[in-house]
């Protein structure tokens, strides 16, 4: 049971990085992090 889940977590995570999804995950955290500083 945890191998599967382990492989699933995995392919999501690949699915996610060939659709470019971690370019927004990265911007969306850079532009929370400058308004936590206040520089947005």
């Amino acid at each position: 049971m945890r191998r599967w889940l382990l492989l699933l977590a995995f392919g999501l995570i690949a699915a996610g990085v060939l659709r470019g999804e971690h370019r927004a995950v990265l911007a969306k955290a850079a532009r929370i992090c400058m308004e936590c500083v206040g520089l947005g």
